[in-house]
């Protein structure tokens, strides 16, 4: 069966390459066992794929189920997939099978896998590789002949890179991966998909199909539709129902359209606009850029440090420059005399008579190791946020997998 075939008979729309390539990837490896997982953002119809895939195996009369794991309370899933034995838990009035033993010669079809529990991994990981599971409440473990097709909207190697997801179960599930491209990347067909949600819904609500204006179709095809075809679907729908000469423009069209996130990255300093930073970039641009402040403001303090009679009736604690409890903390690569400075108890002025020792000798050293003020930073990230990384992360302007890769690297734990 051909790709043109394919896509008539499970109603797919659309020429882009990359569904193309997706599509020729499913056909090829439906006539085997082999387990597939299925990589797309929310959206792209990745139920579809997993449909193909079973149509066209040697289980296409056996059972098909679709299980979506972030839709199922984490104390019940465990049962769902697996079933459990009588008075297991409160509740439990009944033995009863799970989807693994249900569907025993068929194909399970696990959406947003990236949500199942670590126990649920590891029970699933044993599914995988000897094709045995155990019923909640249960100790025997029993067979099952199950294809397992598995579809993700997140990375899974980042999740198993931060504890989220078992890497083992990673590389078990995507001996096959399939990745189906989001709307955005398919703007070839934006104009089909449209035009056929457009005749359906006239057919649907007994009306003309909406026809877009030049203006209003480039708004299409540029847009970046988040929500994929799904959105582009509920749009189609919204258009039908509420314009009532269905000829629609730019500006028409603009109304029901949500505003979009730019997403654009916060540059630092004087960067021009069209240099690509990494993050390690930005991170030791903003510790020079402090480094040379910490200097600029040294060389001012000891320019008038120098300057014996600046001094002189000058009240101390009044002033945040010369706070006589951090004086002895200023550092200048210069060697300073000592200054005799006086503070008067009764006025709190500075009078000549006394020492103050600000030399080098009393100062210690700051270090400036990138290396040092790079852990400084993510330690005092993680104590603001009470450890939690994903805010640290968004705080210090990274990734939280190069968080993650950062604590191990200074041993943070």
């Amino acid at each position: 069966m051909n790709i043109q075939d394919i896509k008539q008979r499970f109603e797919i729309i659309g020429n882009s390459p990359l569904l193309n390539i997706a599509l020729e990837t499913a056909v090829k490896v439906a006539a085997t066992d082999i387990t597939v997982l299925i990589n797309g953002e929310s959206g792209v119809g990745k139920e579809a794929f997993s449909k193909i895939i079973h149509s066209l195996s040697h289980r296409k009369h056996g059972p098909f189920i679709a299980v979506n794991c972030g839709a199922i309370p984490e104390g019940t899933i465990d049962s769902e997939l697996f079933g459990h034995e009588k008075g297991s838990f409160t509740g439990a009035h009944e033995t009863r099978k799970g989807y693994f033993e249900t569907v025993n010669g068929g194909t399970i079809f696990l959406d947003e896998v990236g949500e199942l529990p670590l126990e649920t991994q590891a029970r699933l990981l044993r599914v995988l590789e000897s094709g045995e599971f155990i019923k909640v409440g249960s100790s025997k473990a029993q067979k099952t002949d199950v294809r397992v097709v598995a579809a993700t909207n997140k990375d899974l190697l980042d999740l198993s890179m931060t504890g989220k997801f078992r890497e083992d179960l990673y590389y078990r599930l995507s001996t096959v991966p399939i990745k189906v491209p989001p709307l955005r990347e398919r703007k070839e067909d934006i104009n089909l998909l449209f035009r056929k949600f457009s005749a359906d819904f006239a057919e649907k609500y007994h009306s003309k199909p909406v026809m877009l204006e030049p203006d209003a179709l480039q708004m299409m095809v540029n847009f970046r539709w988040p929500g994929n075809i799904r959105q582009l679907k509920n749009i189609a729908e919204q258009l039908s129902v509420l314009d009532e000469d269905k000829i629609v423009n730019g500006a028409e069209l603009k109304r029901v359209l949500p505003p979009e996130k730019t997403g654009l990255p916060m540059v630092l300093g004087n960067f021009n606009n069209e240099m690509q930073l990494s993050e390690r970039d930005i991170m030791y641009k903003f510790l020079l850029d402090l480094r040379k402040d910490l200097s600029d403001l040294k060389g001012v303090v000891y320019d008038m440090m120098q300057n014996r009679e600046h001094f002189n009736n000058v009240p101390v604690n009044n002033n945040p420059i010369f706070n006589t409890s951090e004086l002895n903390t200023v550092h200048h690569a210069t060697p300073v005399t000592p200054t005799v400075v006086q503070i008067n108890p009764s006025t709190n002025l500075v009078q000549p008579g006394d020492y103050i020792d600000i030399t080098e000798a009393n100062m210690e050293p700051e270090s400036l190791s990138l290396e040092q003020k790079e852990i400084e930073l993510i330690k005092k990230s993680l104590d603001k946020h009470n450890g939690k990384r994903k805010k640290a992360a968004q705080e210090l302007g990274i990734s939280e997998r190069t968080l993650y890769r950062k604590i191990k690297q200074y041993d943070l734990e």
